[in-house]
């Protein structure tokens, strides 16, 4: 029981991770929506994967993979990001977005 809510969460998270990723205007924003959600979604379906198995060798490799997630998550984030920056891609402001509408490059209200 247990440990279909915590596969449940995770699932739950890894779908608002999604939405954020569709629904934020930049690139920052869709990635923190993505690592933060995605990290805490893997964490969650891991260990209800951990707890449903029990205690073995299976929940041992769970666990490595879930510290390999753990490290390597920021810093492919910080990568992309770092990167965006460098190109020169500004993060989105509201008052961008009324310019772009008043030029009618966006419809809308």
């Amino acid at each position: 029981m247990i440990a279909n809510l915590f596969i449940f969460f995770g699932l739950v998270f890894f779908f608002f991770g999604t939405i954020g990723t569709i629904r934020f205007p930049d690139i920052y924003s869709r990635l923190q929506s993505s690592s933060k959600c995605d990290g805490a979604g893997a964490v969650a379906l891991f260990v209800g994967l951990m707890i449903r198995e029990g205690f073995n060798i299976f929940s041992l490799r769970i666990l490595i993979i879930t510290f390999f997630l753990l490290l390597t998550n920021p810093v492919s984030t910080h990568a992309i990001a770092r990167s965006a920056a460098i190109r020169g891609i500004k993060p989105w402001r509201k008052e961008d977005n009324k310019e772009n509408k008043k030029e009618g490059r966006i419809k809308g209200k």
